[in-house]
Parts: C-alpha cells; sequence; structure tokens
C-alpha cells in the first residue's frame, strides 16, 4: 500500500487552520460575552477603519477590535490577554509613530470611546478618560478659561501622548504634561485596577510619568488646570536662511518662559494660505504661545517678526484651544524621522539643516526645534521617568512621504541628517521614537532611570503582557 504524503500534509494542515479558526472563535465568543463595548471582527463592515491607526505603512490585521466602555471592559480584556497568552496591543488616539497600537493576529484594545470629562473650575482639576484626544480635552477645558499643556496635535490621545512625558505649547510655562498629572487610574497585567499617586504606588505613579505604556492600561488621568483665558500665539512663517533660522532659536531661548515655541524648518508646501511663489522655497513655520498679558506678549514677540518680512502672520491675541490646528481626515502618511536633544544651536546647525532639506525628495520634509527650559527644567530629573529635564532643545526630524518603495530613500535621508546635527550623546524623547532597536529605547531612559523602570515592571508586569511599547522588560540583559 502507497501513502500519499503530500496529501497527509495537506489534511494536517487543513486540521491546524481549522483548530485556529475554531479557536479565534471562541475567542471572539468569550470576549463578547465578557464586555460591554462593541467587539469587531475581520468580517464586520467597520473593521478595516477601526484598524487603521495615523500613520501609513501599518497593514496589521488583529484577530479582534475590543472598543472599551469602561474600565471593567479594560480589566477583561487584559485578564483573558494574559491568560490565553494572546498580544495585546493599547490604542488611544492612534497616532502611534511605531504602530503599537494595532496588533497583528492578536487584539487590540481600544479606549477611543471612553471619554468622559469631569472639569472641577474651582479645584482646577480634570478626571480624564484615556480615550480623549487633546483637542478635544482642550476645547472642554478652554470653555472655563483653563488648560492642561499637551502636545501641539488635537488629534494625538491624551494617553499616549501623557505616558511619554508631553512636550507641548506651554512646557516652558508649566511643564512637561506629566507635571500636572497628579493620579491616574491604571489596569495591570494581573487585571487590577488601581488608583495610583505620590502616596499609594508610588512606584508605578513614578514610572507612568515617562515610562509609556510598559506598566499598565490608564484608563483616567486626573490633571491640573491652569488659568488660561487668552494667549498671544499663533502661526509666523518667514523665510528660512541660516541666520533667520539660528536668530529664531536665540530669541526663543532668551524669551521669558511665558513663552513656548515649535519651529519647523522646511520646504514650502503648496498650502493654501502661502503665496504660489513662496511654494518650494525654504521656509520657517513656527507656532508661538505666550501665556502671560496680552500687552507684554506683544512685546515679547516684536523680535521674532523683526527678524524678516513675515510671510504668514497669524500671530494675535486668541483662545488657548485656537492654537490646535483642523485634523486633516483621511490623512494617513508614511513618516522617517530621527529624534534628538542638543544644548547648542548655532549657524553652522541651521545652514546643515537647510542643506539637507533642499536634498530631500519627500512629500514633506522638515526639521523640527523646540526649545526647552524653564518649568520643564526645574523638576529634578529624578522625580519622573522623563529623565531629560535640562536638556535645552529637542530636535526632530522627518520626511513624510506615501509610496512603499520610497522608504529607504526618506529613511537614508533622515539618518544623514540627523547624524550631521547630532550632539553625540544619543538621549531620544520616547513619544517620538519609531519602531526602533532597544539601544534606542535605552537612549530615552538614561542613567539610571532604566534600572529604576526594570524594577518597577518585573513588580507589575513580570510576564510582559504589555510589550506592544517602545518595551522595558522586566528583567536586566545582561548583555546591556
Amino acid at each position: 500500500m502507497s501513502i500519499d504524503y503530500r496529501n497527509a500534509s495537506n489534511y494536517k494542515s487543513r486540521a491546524s487552520t481549522n483548530r485556529t479558526r475554531t479557536q479565534e472563535r471562541n475567542s471572539i465568543s468569550r470576549l463578547q460575552a465578557i464586555t460591554k463595548g462593541e467587539v469587531i471582527t475581520p468580517n464586520d463592515s467597520t473593521y478595516d477603519q477601526a484598524r487603521t491607526i495615523f500613520y501609513g505603512g501599518f497593514d496589521r490585521k488583529p484577530a479582534v477590535i475590543i472598543k472599551a466602555a469602561d474600565e471593567t471592559d479594560v480589566a477583561h480584556v487584559v485578564t483573558y490577554a494574559r491568560e490565553a497568552g494572546i498580544e495585546l496591543a493599547v490604542r488611544g488616539g492612534g497616532h502611534s509613530v511605531a504602530g503599537h497600537s494595532v496588533s497583528n493576529g492578536g487584539i487590540v484594545l481600544d479606549l477611543s470611546t471612553m471619554k468622559e470629562l469631569r472639569i472641577d473650575p474651582d479645584k482646577h482639576t480634570a478626571w480624564a478618560q484615556s480615550g480623549l484626544t487633546t483637542g478635544e480635552y482642550t476645547t472642554a477645558a478652554g470653555a472655563y478659561g483653563l488648560a492642561t499643556g499637551f502636545g501641539d496635535t488635537g488629534s494625538v490621545g491624551i494617553g499616549g501622548l501623557t505616558l511619554g512625558g508631553g512636550v507641548g505649547y506651554l512646557v516652558r510655562k508649566y511643564g512637561l504634561t506629566i507635571d500636572d498629572l497628579l493620579q491616574a487610574d491604571i489596569v495591570t497585567a494581573d487585571g487590577k485596577n488601581l488608583r495610583i499617586d505620590n502616596e499609594s504606588h508610588p512606584d508605578l505613579f513614578w514610572a507612568i510619568r515617562g515610562g509609556g505604556g510598559n506598566f499598565g492600561v490608564v484608563t483616567q488621568f486626573k490633571f491640573r488646570l491652569h488659568e488660561m483665558d487668552q494667549i498671544v500665539g499663533g502661526m509666523l512663517i518667514l523665510p528660512a536662511t541660516p541666520d533667520i533660522v539660528s536668530s529664531f532659536v536665540a530669541e526663543a531661548e532668551a524669551a521669558p518662559e511665558e513663552l513656548s515655541t515649535i519651529a519647523n524648518v522646511m520646504v514650502a508646501p503648496p498650502m493654501p494660505f502661502l503665496p504660489a511663489e513662496v511654494h518650494g522655497t525654504l521656509i520657517m513655520l513656527a507656532t508661538l504661545a505666550y501665556a502671560g498679558s496680552i500687552d507684554e506678549g506683544q512685546h515679547v514677540l516684536a523680535p521674532f517678526r523683526a527678524l524678516a518680512k513675515p510671510i504668514v502672520d497669524m500671530v494675535r491675541p486668541m483662545r488657548y484651544p485656537e492654537l490646535y490646528p483642523p485634523d486633516q481626515p483621511g490623512f494617513h502618511p508614511r513618516s522617517a524621522s530621527r529624534n534628538m536633544f542638543v544644548d547648542t544651536f548655532d549657524r553652522h546647525m541651521a545652514e546643515t539643516i537647510l542643506d539637507h532639506l533642499k536634498q530631500s525628495t519627500a512629500m514633506m520634509s522638515a526639521a523640527q526645534v523646540r526649545v526647552l527650559g524653564g518649568a520643564m527644567a526645574r523638576v529634578p530629573a529624578q522625580a519622573t521617568a522623563f529623565a531629560h529635564r535640562q536638556r535645552r532643545i529637542m530636535l526632530n526630524v522627518a520626511a513624510m512621504y506615501q509610496r512603499p518603495d520610497e522608504q529607504t530613500t526618506h529613511e537614508s535621508w533622515a539618518a544623514n541628517l540627523a547624524r550631521a546635527i547630532s550632539q553625540d550623546d544619543g538621549d531620544v524623547y520616547v513619544n517620538f521614537l519609531e519602531d526602533v532597536g532597544k539601544e534606542r529605547v535605552r537612549a530615552a531612559y538614561p542613567g539610571t532611570t532604566w534600572d529604576r523602570l526594570v524594577a518597577v515592571k518585573a513588580q507589575y508586569d513580570p510576564t510582559n503582557l504589555f510589550r506592544l511599547n517602545h518595551n522595558v522588560p522586566p528583567v536586566v540583559d545582561d548583555r546591556d
């Protein structure tokens, strides 16, 4: 009797596939039974939309997406993923430059429907669920003339931004987002829901202030709010020359800490508010925010306007939420980026940046300069897991593109510019890191910060359930 081993192999393959499908159906049925929120599977019409994140290039297909209704749902999903050994991705706003908020074949725990916001205008505090975006929170708080400092994009989720630190329009006046974090509710890997602060689980509270999503799923944050009825701010676009760019940075460093600036040195895209003759030329698109009196703000901003005749000047007294630009639905660019901190910025560095920008073939390329200091620098480096308190300037180099075959070209461009302007210490801001190796993740947590994070991780997530992030493992790697 002869045996057709090929057919036997095919039979085994089909049997294995059928078992996998049965397991997936059982998993989905179980998740539907234990959660109140929406359960989305590959057969649902909303599946593709639900698995899409802001940045392109991530065509990952989770087995199931759970839109959690509350912290109980979160605890059930976390417990299930741990017990079943299934990969778990946690999604807030879904920007995730590294693609960590979507799994390939695992579970996506989507917090985007958890948007409760309770503002206490008398106590200047707010409890905010993690599904809120920074724009939603800022608009609601602005109705009371109050604000918490987040980043510079309204569609970013408050969860991911806060857990990485939060460098935004108020960084010099009020510090990082985490400097206004008073308490948090977090579901840890064992499914427990803990309320943490400087008195309760202080080690864990320290770790989530800069350590990312390594330690659990934060379901809500308690933030401090500041009086912020009006600011002087908005967009100022200047021609970009080595002298103008370096002088802008010098003015930003010399300005009082009420002023925070974010300056993008770039090739001018065909934006509707830019004159046609400017398209394709080198510009500096800066957003300025003066958190003080209107008269003083106008005085402080005058030197920036005097650097050159502005191409566009939208700086004016405004409500703080107006700083956030409108969303661009359907925009999912691919990005090649590099991040670093530097302590000096001179004419030579500006010239180097401009020379490299001329060589870029990306649909949009830029070097972003954020002058730091002020309130951020007055917090001791060891007080939170964000340890870059004394760094003076943060730079981010990025090339946006659409076609996957362009990746090598733009990655090479970003790497070359980063090397040319690096000041060699290697420190990085975790929220701007792409999907990189452990060496770059270590650079986000210098000194003893890394070892302290590893110890907290080992206590609260010893099996590394929360690993789809810039991962801090629960054990020390002897090869480090």
